[in-house]
């Protein structure tokens, strides 16, 4: 008989699909309990009703254990700490993993005691706890969980993201594959590329913005009174082929927000042997390197900082587009990380790994106790 895991997330994330699928091809029941609800081919779905404010995940907590002891899960995996895994530790089933997705842990916690308080408090409850960068991971330690956290990120699927001959990319495409809200900072790339094109008004740049989100009504009206409408092509959400097709016509992918963990838009811009204009975060730099200087300032609230940024992220664009030679090296340098770290094959088989290892261990009882 098959395994069961049962996730706990956003089942309309294409990262939590992707996650489902994965181990669906590894051999696993895969089920997933969701407030906000997407199907998933193969996945049985169980559904919470919709949560507006962070307080109505103790309101959903009756119907998740009613859910989980109807699914009985040999396992069961919450992603997002502040949400999901605070769900999940309530419920109380275990064996419990957690899965860190960036802002849950670098950024919620720290708005106020208590939600530092119950961020300790959930991860003191997981047996197992997941992060995809190393300063993701020593945020989760910080807090002293069962076991130390393990990093694990999703990867590029390199089947599928992989790259064109430059020689077929006529002009200077830039993809942002981001979402558009507030952190990804989207319309600092728009102004990024009004100063290009006034610095050099004779560069071909292109910028698709894919992703979609709630800044797209803002966006269109800075496109327009910059006067960038045959520069800039929204696509929106799209899927893993029609993405792959938009950056086979791109020189340079931009990812600039204010807050991240290893970003999987990023790793597959870099599977595609494509350089990476990017915030200079310490997730960043652990897969760019020095990435030759190229560093756009993360910033803040601090006033004149998305000034900066796009201004800092206009003379890189520049730098580029001027230099072809340059843009190539660091995006074969991009592409062999991917090759030696980055595949998504070996991340899901090695988190496949993981459940086993904690099913024979005997889950919680191998944790050492409680906190």
């Amino acid at each position: 008989m098959k395994r069961h895991l049962c996730l706990l997330g956003d089942a309309n994330s294409v990262h939590l699909r992707r996650w489902a699928q994965e181990m669906l091809g590894r051999g696993w029941r895969v089920s997933v309990l969701t407030a906000r609800p997407q199907p998933i081919d193969g996945v049985e779905q169980r559904v919470l009703a919709p949560v507006a404010r962070p307080t109505d995940w103790l309101w959903r907590v009756g119907a998740a254990r009613r859910h989980l002891q109807e699914l009985a899960p040999d396992l069961v995996h919450a992603h997002y700490v502040t949400s999901y895994g605070t769900l999940a530790a309530v419920c109380n089933r275990h064996p419990l993993v957690m899965t860190a997705w960036g802002s849950d842990l670098l950024v919620t916690p720290r708005r106020s005691a208590v939600l530092r308080w119950l961020t300790g408090w959930t991860l003191g409850r997981a047996d197992l706890v997941t992060g995809d960068s190393l300063d993701l991971v020593a945020a989760i330690d910080a807090y002293r969980p069962r076991r130390g956290a393990v990093r694990i990120h999703w990867g590029a699927d390199t089947t599928r993201f992989h790259p064109v001959p430059w020689a077929g990319k006529p002009g200077f495409g830039i993809a942002s594959l981001r979402a558009w809200d507030d952190n990804y900072r989207i319309q600092t790339i728009v102004a990024a590329l009004a100063l290009l094109l006034q610095a050099a008004p004779d560069a071909p740049a292109q910028l698709h913005l894919l992703g979609g989100g709630p800044r797209e009504a803002a966006l269109r009206a800075q496109v327009r009174t910059l006067g960038l409408q045959d520069h800039v092509v929204f696509h929106g959400r799209v899927d893993d082929a029609a993405m792959q097709a938009v950056l086979a016509q791109c020189k340079v992918s931009v990812s600039v927000p204010l807050s991240d963990a290893t970003s999987v838009a990023m790793l597959e811009s870099m599977a595609c042997g494509l350089p990476v204009l990017a915030s200079e975060l310490p997730a960043n730099r652990e897969w760019l390197g020095d990435n030759d200087g190229l560093w756009v300032p993360a910033g803040g609230a601090e006033k004149g900082a998305d000034d900066a940024a796009a201004a800092a992220l206009a003379a890189s664009l520049q730098a580029l587009w001027q230099d072809e030679a340059r843009a190539q090296r660091l995006g074969q340098r991009n592409l062999a990380r991917i090759q030696r770290d980055g595949r998504r094959e070996a991340q899901m088989d090695a988190m496949s790994a993981l459940y086993e290892r904690l099913l024979a261990d005997g889950g919680r009882a191998a944790s050492g106790g409680g906190r």
